[in-house]
Parts: C-alpha cells; structure tokens; sequence
C-alpha cells in the first residue's frame, strides 16, 4: 500500500501553520526538518514523516478550517511574526492558529481575511483571477476629473502600468476605487504618481464580502459566503484555464499537410 505523499508545503498548509507561499519561505530559511534533517524545497511527506518548525512538532492533523472577516484598524501590522510589535495575529488573539490572507498596508484600515486554510490563500491572491476588492480613499487635495481619468485608465509604478479600474468620487477629498491587482502600497503610489498623498485608506470589500463589523473586531464568514467565495474563486480558475491560448499544430500549418485518417 502506498504513502500518501503530499510535497511539504501542501502539508504545512494543511495543517494550518501558514500558506504555501508562507511555507516556501520557511523551507527556504531553513527553520523546517524531516526526520531530524534540513528540509529541502519539493520534498514530499507524509503523516508517518517527524516535521518540525523551529524545533517545534508540527502535527499532521488538519484542524477544523476558520474564515475570518476581521476589520483591522490602522497601526496593526499584517504579519504572522509575533517578534513584530502590533503584529495581526496578537491583535486578534484567537485560540486557534491563523495568518491572513493577502496583506493590508499598516497604515491603512479595513477588511482582511484570517485563516487556517493554506490552500485557500493562492485561490484568492491569485491575480489572473480579476478578483476586486473595494476601497475608500481620502487625499490631500481637491479631486479633479483629471486625477479621476488618470487613476481609472492606469498609473505605471514598480516597473508595469496598472489595470483599468472602476473610480468614483465621493466628496471635494473621498473616493472609491475597485482594484483587481494587488501590487504593493498601489493606491498611495498612484496617487503620489499624479501628485496626491493619500491621507486615509479603508477597505471595504473583497469579492463578495463586504465590511460590515467595528473597527477591531472580526466575525465567521456564513456558510453561504462560504459556498458564495467558493464558487467565485473556482469559476476565475475555469475561466483562466479556458482563456490560455490552446497549443498550435505547426505540422499541420504546412502548405500540403494532410491530416492522416483514421483507422
């Protein structure tokens, strides 16, 4: 009977210590052992395996998986290291383990997801997906049609050119903004790239889940978001997977190719 062999990084999700990309991260700095040994990136295990994490067993047994909304107020750092002062996870202080999904600025407030689910992390970070997540914004001078174009159409910053986004404004200093990137600090460094600083940021939705909890205080997502989310990441991957372009038959683009017939 064969192992069920699972690379480590799936296994180390699983179990609800952190993402995959988390995972890599910890592999690489070498803080994880098999059987006593330094772990090396793509190593499969499986339950019978002695795994630990800074000396610490990691336990094999996939606990109940948690989905927080949390709205998190500004100054609390979205980090997993509990070295750094106001970190996320001491903030929240929840029984359980749990990291967050994706990242929010420190300065800035608003929803963020927290979990256990290591594989729902990439599902719903994945940038090809087109996934929004929704934003109030507050600058520092008289919003201008100028400024609103400019922001919508794309701003370039960290070496690409923004997607096209949905912008509307609020107030002489407020606007909404739906994004479908996540690149690092991206609305403050589009609006510093058209001459604006960005004097308060809340976010106020991502997908289909909306803020709708006091600032510090988190909530379970419902089983109907639940299966909601679900179908709305797995549709973006179908639909990814059916927009990649399909393999060209060079053979058969030759002048006088015939397709053989089948027997």
């Amino acid at each position: 009977m064969e192992e069920n062999l699972k690379r480590l990084n799936k296994f180390l999700a699983e179990t609800g210590i952190c993402s995959r990309r988390e995972a890599d991260k910890l592999i690489e700095q070498k803080r994880i052992s098999i059987n006593g040994k330094v772990a090396e990136m793509g190593t499969k295990v499986s339950l019978r395996d002695e795994i630990r994490l800074d000396g610490k067993l990691v336990s094999g047994k996939t606990e109940k998986p948690i989905y927080l909304a949390f709205h998190k107020p500004a100054g609390i750092e979205c980090t997993t290291n509990q070295s750094v002062k106001n970190n996320i996870v001491d903030y929240i202080n929840y029984p359980l383990r749990i990291f967050p999904i994706g990242r929010l600025d420190k300065a800035s407030e608003g929803l963020i997801f927290m979990t256990n689910d290591g594989d729902i992390v990439n599902k719903i970070l994945r940038a090809r997906n087109n996934h929004e997540k929704e934003y109030i914004v507050t600058v520092d001078k008289p919003i201008t049609d100028r400024f609103l174009k400019r922001m919508a159409s794309g701003i370039p910053i960290l070496g690409t050119v923004t997607r096209k986004c949905e912008v509307e404004q609020l107030s002489k200093f407020v606007f909404r903004i739906v994004l479908t990137q996540g690149l690092n600090r991206q609305i403050r460094r589009m609006c510093q790239y058209v001459g604006y600083e960005v004097t308060a940021l809340k976010r106020i939705r991502i997908i289909n889940i909306h803020l709708d909890i006091p600032m510090g205080r988190y909530r379970e997502l419902t089983s109907k978001e639940m299966e909601e989310l679900t179908q709305l990441i797995s549709s973006s991957d179908k639909t990814e997977q059916a927009s990649l372009p399909k393999p060209i038959n060079f053979q058969a683009k030759r002048p006088g190719f015939r397709k053989p017939k089948q027997r």
